[in-house]
């Protein structure tokens, strides 16, 4: 199943902006950006990236990035996994019968 990706993000800055949201901060520092870990390169490259792309802001100096609201919006979604619906333990006796159990 593959995963897609919103709004045009690659995984390294959707787990930056995560990393906002798991911290429930507003504002991450230079080094606390630097420090996000992803196995394909995370921190300050894919934070720049989001400073481009309108998803953070950052002071004169890039020393302090912050979420803008658009990001905002993208980390108040709390996405679930869809799965089928499952009868529950009805449908086990139900596949039983089915098997000539």
């Amino acid at each position: 199943m593959a995963i897609i990706m919103p709004n045009g993000l690659t995984p390294q800055e959707l787990r930056v902006l995560q990393e906002f949201r798991r911290l429930n901060a507003e504002s991450l520092t230079l080094e606390q950006i630097k420090a996000i870990k992803h196995p394909a390169g995370g921190g300050e490259a894919p934070a720049v990236s989001l400073v481009d792309k309108a998803w953070l802001t950052t002071n004169g100096d890039k020393e302090s990035f912050s979420v803008t609201q658009k990001a905002k919006d993208l980390l108040a979604i709390d996405p679930k996994p869809m799965f089928e619906e499952t009868g529950g333990a009805g449908s086990s006796a139900e596949d039983a019968e089915a098997e000539g159990v």
